[in-house]
């Protein structure tokens, strides 16, 4: 119990930082909804879970390959970042009266829009393995029950952090009118795709030197 409680208290810190994930659920519940902006951050869990197995295991023929291929994954997800960013800015706000309904493809796609997104960002994996080794915790021979409450609190703790986002995210968005949420989409357009142009400007800035 005890490991799946700093595992929780780990998945929480990371995910709880600003930043463009963090802003794309939070637009996403107050414009689409909470479940939608609750899958979305599921799917960024399920990407620091990902990230967490890894670091716990000890899979170092996987983080060796994530970290030497970190500038382009890094690269890439900028350009995902800018496309999105540039996507939400232009799109209209929707209308209470006319809100679509939440289909299963819709929910999908938002999971894995950010699964994909917090895995482009590869140095997620090395602060778990800080934090993992600042605490004591990881993969030990003959504790895979261990590991696998260490790898199962990351999960449940950020999952806690998403579902409280949605939850006051889509509470707040419904005293919004629809001037409101128009300009919620121009200034969380502008700030995803400025994350996306900082960090494809960073990561070719890395890889020209």
């Amino acid at each position: 119990m005890d490991v799946l409680l700093k595992g929780m208290a780990v998945g929480f810190a990371i995910a709880a930082p600003v930043g463009p994930i963090n802003l794309l659920c939070l637009r996403r519940s107050i414009s689409d909804g909470r479940r939608v902006g609750f899958v979305s951050g599921l799917g960024a869990a399920a990407a620091d879970t990902t990230y967490g197995t890894i670091a716990a295991v000890g899979l170092t023929a996987i983080m060796n390959f994530l970290l030497t291929y970190s500038l382009w994954l890094r690269g890439v997800g900028g350009l995902i970042l800018i496309v999105l960013g540039v996507g939400t800015l232009r799109a209209p706000a929707p209308r209470r009266e006319a809100a679509a309904p939440v289909h299963v493809g819709r929910l999908r796609d938002a999971f894995v829009s950010t699964y994909v997104l917090t895995l482009a960002n590869p140095m997620t994996i090395v602060a778990f393995t800080s934090v993992f080794a600042g605490l004591g915790l990881g993969w030990q021979s003959g504790q895979l029950a261990d590991a696998l409450a260490l790898v199962a609190g990351v999960f449940i703790g950020s999952s806690c952090w998403w579902l409280i986002l949605a939850l006051l995210a889509g509470t707040f968005g419904h005293h919004l009118d629809d001037g409101m949420l128009r300009w919620i989409n121009r200034i969380a357009g502008v700030v995803i795709a400025g994350f996306g142009l900082w960090q494809a400007i960073a990561a070719a800035v890395a890889w020209l030197r």
